[in-house]
């Protein structure tokens, strides 16, 4: 249970920003996709835009990062990680990018394109 001397205590409903880096995400089937490596937060509304999968590579080398819209996630507490409606053939060709790339995460053009990828609601126009 968290409490106020123990934030990070995931063994409820909430988790700890710095805890959601490193759990991992899996596809409907059980498969492992990769590790959540960060989250976008916006900063106005408050609400979890992006989680940041880690996929592929080698000890952090060549890893392709791909937006994850927060509400396409869904958390399995068997598996204690996210799940997500997607095979590994189709993360291939999903939106991402890599360390050297520059990711202009205000353009909601861009942002409607992962959205739409993920068939989940862009966070900028969710009613919670």
């Amino acid at each position: 249970m968290a409490t106020l001397d123990n934030p990070t205590d995931t063994s409820g409903r909430l988790i700890a920003g710095n805890q959601v880096s490193g759990t991992v995400v899996y596809n409907p089937a059980g498969e492992r996709l990769g590790t959540i490596n960060d989250v976008m937060i916006d900063k106005l509304s408050g609400k979890i835009a992006y989680a940041i999968l880690s996929f592929g590579g080698f000890l952090g080398i060549g890893d392709k990062h791909h937006p994850l819209p927060w509400a396409a996630l869904k958390y399995d507490t068997k598996v204690r990680g996210y799940v997500v409606s997607l095979d590994q053939a189709a993360l291939e060709g999903a939106p991402s990018f890599t360390a050297s790339e520059k990711v202009n995460w205000e353009d909601e053009t861009w942002g409607k394109q992962v959205h739409d990828f993920y068939n989940a609601e862009p966070y900028w126009q969710a009613k919670i």
